[in-house]
């Protein structure tokens, strides 16, 4: 192959062999999860880890266990919260990808690469749920009230100086809101790496490096 073609066909090529390694490099960490053997302890706390596909939420009891999560994020700050809600979903990500990408048809090349390229601040997700509108597509997430604890904590790190300000005037819905967050998105610092980074801390058995959603709920029971 002449000179100039083989650089071409290596430039067209690199992409696509860095991107195989990124999810192969992803897909073997699963098999050597951190926390294997995780020191023997009653959990009696109910937590979730919630998937869509692509991305995930922690969902948390929305009161008991020492937390009230509806002080730190009132249901003033949304449009309409149920008054049987009994549990709130927590992610975080990209700013202007969350704020902007509603449906994944508002998706765009350019926000897309923004993401990738950690140019943008985070926020944090956040949604008061009613148990039966998530629990058959959830992970159960059984905790320690230690493990509840550091997790809790790990949230509350995520808020600059652990305070929730809250994004003006952009939702997806009567139930959600979004608040300003700690950290930048990028392809090393995924969503699904903040909920897995989450679970390592706080003792769950989960894979060393969670880029995908695949890597946060391998080690988790369905339901």
């Amino acid at each position: 192959m002449p000179r100039p073609l083989l650089v071409i066909a290596l430039v067209l090529l690199a992409p696509v062999a860095f991107a195989l390694a990124y999810v192969a490099v992803a897909s073997a960490l699963m098999f050597w999860p951190a926390n294997a053997s995780p020191p023997a302890e009653d959990r009696p706390i109910e937590a979730w880890v919630l998937s869509n596909g692509v991305h995930t939420d922690l969902v948390f009891p929305l009161r008991g266990h020492g937390t009230d999560w509806s002080k730190l994020f009132p249901p003033a700050d949304f449009r309409a919260v149920p008054p049987d809600a009994d549990h709130i979903a927590i992610g975080w990500g990209d700013r202007d990808f969350y704020l902007y990408t509603p449906t994944w048809a508002d998706l765009t090349v350019k926000r897309a690469l923004g993401a990738l390229a950690g140019i943008h601040r985070s926020v944090l997700h956040v949604t008061y749920l009613r148990r039966p509108e998530f629990e058959k597509q959830a992970h159960r997430l059984p905790l320690s009230q230690r493990q509840h604890d550091l997790l809790v904590d790990y949230v509350r790190n995520a808020l600059p100086q652990r305070r929730a300000t809250l994004v003006e005037g952009v939702r997806y819905g009567a139930t959600d809101a979004f608040y300003e967050a700690e950290g930048r998105y990028s392809m090393i610092e995924t969503c699904n790496n903040w909920t897995g980074r989450g679970l390592r801390l706080a003792g769950v058995t989960v894979s060393r490096w969670t880029p995908f959603d695949f890597n946060v709920v391998r080690h988790l029971q369905k339901r």
